[in-house]
């Protein structure tokens, strides 16, 4: 299971259209003589910063939930937690996975796909109050990220140790001295970070010769 942002995922492609486009006129003068000067490399730089602005903000960001683990990837950063290693998931204005982390300690993680502000959470809530008194009936208002949750510990509860009659054993995954052992990893992405650092270096020596120009 992959969750991602639809509307980050079209504007970073949108982005990476228009900045190709432009910096293959840079390059090869489709409306006009190419110019190779300090300014056309410090346009294609900073061409070059909004893909990678758009590549870690609207394409990097997901969460994926598979037979072993949950994984969140943020802008720079992926956190793995193993499935016995996850102590819950909780989805409101945000996705929230809480784990036992490298050091055995609980660490928490907070997804950057379906991040909704507080206010629409609470639009959410009275929506669902007012199905309610019209339906009679209990309409939970609930979020994309709660959505998400919910989902994601369906998955977990299929994938915990089973009793004879199939149904979860939380005592036994608990007590299992293999799942306590299990710990979850956070990282940098080096390919992230790179796609910000390389451009904006470039950005900067761009800067400092045209002010020494």
């Amino acid at each position: 299971m992959t969750i991602r942002s639809t509307g980050g995922r079209v504007a970073a492609f949108a982005w990476l259209a228009f900045a190709a486009l432009n910096i293959a006129d840079l390059v090869f003068g489709f409306t006009g003589d190419p110019e190779y000067s300090l300014t056309t490399f410090t346009i294609a730089a900073l061409l070059l910063l909004g893909c990678g602005i758009a590549y870690t903000i609207g394409l990097r960001p997901a969460i994926v939930g598979d037979d072993e683990a949950v994984t969140v990837r943020n802008p720079l950063r992926d956190t793995r937690a193993p499935w016995p290693a996850v102590r819950s998931i909780e989805g409101r204005d945000a996705l929230v996975v809480r784990f036992t982390g490298p050091d055995g300690g609980d660490l928490q993680t907070r997804a950057w796909v379906h991040q909704t502000s507080p206010r629409a959470q609470a639009k959410a809530e009275a929506r669902a109050r007012k199905q309610n008194a019209k339906l009679g009936a209990q309409v939970k208002g609930r979020s994309p990220a709660g959505y998400a949750a919910e989902r994601l510990n369906e998955m977990r509860d299929r994938l915990r140790p089973k009793t004879r009659s199939g149904a979860p054993d939380k005592a036994a995954a608990a007590k299992n001295p293999e799942a306590e052992a299990v710990r979850g990893t956070v990282s940098w992405s080096i390919p992230a970070i790179a796609s910000l650092a390389v451009p904006g270096v470039a950005v900067v020596v761009c800067a400092v010769l045209a002010a020494v120009n």
